[in-house]
């Protein structure tokens, strides 16, 4: 016998009876969500479970890394192909950031927001803001946007009026035809709409199945936008209620508000002022019967030149109950409300600092008063307490606040306490653009309009559009990397709490309509035209984007009008009014089924999210929590595809199951109609009309 090759023989059998098989990171998983992080919002001072799935006898350790820190994980449950593994960590009142670090065999990864990777990143390490919690109805609600003039006329009795006072240069116009076009200075003609149309319209909204509304400012204001607020006290009797309505309109070539007794009578006759708040309370009343919320759109950083405590317009100046303003008197209570350039222009002073220069956005002086600072803090109080029990406030240009950075967190975290202490269960959420991280450590906003991760990165893929339809770009049509890159990296800015309640939209009153940007004509209303907007525009796109905002994580938020087709460019066209007799059904009801089916399977609103599959105009990725999955592809090419990809890994479920279609939707229309399909292997074919998209559930 040959021992030398016997005792070879034998330690080859030795070593690959114990060599591990080769580490399958597509098995490997964790997130933020309850199946991963218990309690997924933890208190200060108590502890949390942090968990981690790899697939079965294929790792030999699981380690969290944390705060510098290792920590081996127990492997506490085994199901299926996989294995679940544990740490309890024991946190103090600071942030905890982890990543973990998988072993198997001669193989080592690490495994962070990004996923399984050779090296960790701390920009993508998961993070823990112990106390930072975010109210539960609005995690993955449906939100529905109300630009109020444009939504529906209710009451003719309280609508502006023709000539009835002059802003920015011009008299205001009352628009008879509902279907007109906006006018490229369309801040001052209103067409009617308020909130008595909103309330004849809370069955269409409850029927749609919207679970929150979002409104514009309802506040006194001179335009129809309402970003120039003059009374942060009242609804707006223009979109409320006027049951006192006298004095005369301005003549022809009039430019002096102080003649504008109708208007002064309006907007400041308390019986008018009262009636609309209590209208706004009956809104929400009846919003809350339905099982919908109320967000208030909060203007703090600037209020309007008609503003009670400016006065620019002399509208207060002799009104009954009121102080003279700061622009009129040098000894008015307000004055140090504003920063004026020059002490010695009084009476009439129109030295203010303005919004970006605008004279009618005076800058609101923070730092100059307390006083302003403690009454905008009772403003956030006053409308989610009662009578009034608004659900939250959405924060107008918030990072602009204040004259520097240190001040502006300080006044956020002064808002926040003030606005939960009165209501616990109040959203606050925020406009802005880029990194807002530094806002989101759980004592300042709740959350953010999603543009970096989510409106940007649909458009780009689906469209190639930038979202003011400003640019059009061959590059980022169709690229799936850079769809899922932005998607990881903007929202690896934010907190678990914060990314559950993101407002996921497509359109605002801030950027074109979805719907144009799909027929990618780059260009504004001012050299296009209107027309322009609704010209080959591309619907099986639109209901791309739609399946994508229905079963992406967070609170898909409905722009008014975009569920019935509307089209137009960037503001003022975006604001076109809602086409009631004209609408498009269809696209409604897909809408609606859509908004169902989100509803109806818990792993679409508070499922974890992970890729699957990328290619050219393909992507496709999966929601599931540990019982329930889905699986959405989408195939944004102008021809069939058939698609072949493994889902069982990153599912977490068995290698041979069945999915059945929940929704399907192509260039020809979409169909709910029940298809199965059969995963053999891991691996799931399907083949996918031109433009399409599909929901499939395991079953």
């Amino acid at each position: 016998m040959n021992y030398s090759n016997f005792g070879r023989d034998l330690n080859r059998g030795l070593y690959l009876s114990t060599l591990k098989p080769v580490l399958n990171k597509k098995a490997l998983f964790a997130d933020y969500t309850a199946d991963y992080v218990d309690p997924p919002e933890p208190n200060p001072y108590g502890e949390v479970t942090l968990k981690f799935r790899t697939y079965k006898s294929n790792v030999d350790h699981v380690f969290l890394i944390c705060n510098d820190e290792r920590y081996l994980m127990e492997r506490y449950e085994s199901v299926d192909s996989f294995d679940y593994y544990r740490y309890t960590v024991r946190l103090d009142n600071e942030p905890l950031r982890y990543y973990f670090e998988i072993k198997g065999g001669n193989q080592t990864c690490r495994y962070d927001v990004r996923g399984a990777v050779n090296h960790s990143d701390e920009a993508y390490f998961f993070m823990i803001r112990p106390g930072f919690k975010t109210p539960e109805w609005a995690k993955g609600a449906v939100i529905y946007q109300i630009y109020v003039d444009r939504f529906f006329n209710g009451d003719t009795s309280n609508d502006v009026l023709t000539d009835e006072y002059n802003y920015i240069g011009d008299h205001t116009t009352h628009v008879d035809d509902w279907n007109k076009y906006p006018a490229m200075m369309g801040v001052r003609e209103f067409y009617g709409g308020d909130l008595q149309g909103v309330i004849e319209k809370l069955d269409y909204l409850e029927n749609l199945g919207i679970e929150a509304i979002y409104f514009n400012p309802l506040f006194v204001s001179p335009s129809n936008h309402k970003y120039d607020i003059q009374d942060y006290d009242y609804i707006d009797p223009h979109i409320g209620r006027i049951v006192k309505d006298e004095g005369e309109l301005l003549n022809g070539g009039d430019r002096d508000n102080r003649n504008a007794s109708r208007y002064i009578t309006r907007v400041t006759s308390k019986e008018n002022l009262e009636a609309s708040n209590a209208l706004f309370a009956g809104l929400v009343e009846e919003c809350h019967k339905r099982g919908i919320k109320v967000i208030l759109d909060g203007v703090f950083n600037h209020c309007g030149s008609f503003n009670k405590w400016l006065d620019r317009e002399c509208i207060y100046e002799n009104a009954q109950g009121y102080e003279k303003g700061a622009y009129v008197d040098p000894a008015s209570p307000y004055r140090s409300f504003f920063h004026f350039h020059n002490e010695h222009s009084w009476p009439y002073n129109g030295s203010y600092d303005g919004w970006w220069g605008h004279d009618t956005l005076p800058k609101l002086n923070y730092e100059g008063s307390r006083e302003l600072y403690n009454y905008i803090l009772d403003i956030g109080r006053k409308w989610v307490s009662p009578p009034y029990n608004a659900d939250g406030w959405r924060l107008d240009v918030a990072a602009d606040l204040g004259h520097s950075p240190e001040f502006n967190h300080q006044f956020w975290k002064d808002f926040r306490r003030a606005v939960k202490e009165a209501n616990p269960n109040a959203i606050i959420l925020a406009e802005h653009y880029g990194d807002p991280s530094s806002w989101l450590q759980g004592d300042e906003w709740d959350t953010v309009m999603n543009y970096d991760a989510f409106m940007e990165p649909v458009t780009w893929f689906l469209t190639g559009m930038q979202k003011h339809s400003d640019d059009f770009r061959w590059d980022m049509l169709g690229n799936a990397d850079a769809f899922f890159d932005m998607m990881k990296y903007n929202g690896a800015k934010m907190f678990g709490p914060s990314v559950n309640v993101a407002m996921n939209e497509l359109s605002n009153h801030d950027h074109s309509r979805f719907l144009t940007r799909t027929n990618r004509v780059v260009g504004r209303v001012a050299n296009k035209g209107p027309e322009a907007a609704n010209y080959n525009v591309n619907k099986a796109v639109m209901r791309e984007a739609v399946l994508i905002q229905m079963t992406w994580t967070g609170a898909p938020t409905i722009y008014y009008g975009d569920e019935a087709g509307v089209c137009g460019f960037t503001d003022p066209d975006n604001r076109r009014t809602y086409p009631w007799g004209q609408e498009d059904h269809e696209l409604i009801d897909f809408h609606r089924q859509m908004i169902r089916i989100r509803k109806n399977n818990e792993e679409l609103k508070h499922g974890s999210l992970r890729r699957i599959h990328k290619e050219y105009n393909v992507i496709a990725y999966g929601r599931f929590t540990r019982t329930e999955r889905c699986v959405i592809v989408v195939n944004n090419n102008d021809h069939e595809r058939d698609i072949e990809m493994k889902i069982s890994y990153e599912l977490g479920c068995p290698r041979d199951v069945k999915l059945v279609s929940l929704m399907y939707t192509d260039d020809k229309g979409f169909t709910m109609e029940p298809r199965e399909y059969q995963v053999d292997g891991a691996r799931l074919k399907i083949h996918m009309g031109k433009t399409s998209a599909i929901v499939l559930k395991l079953i």
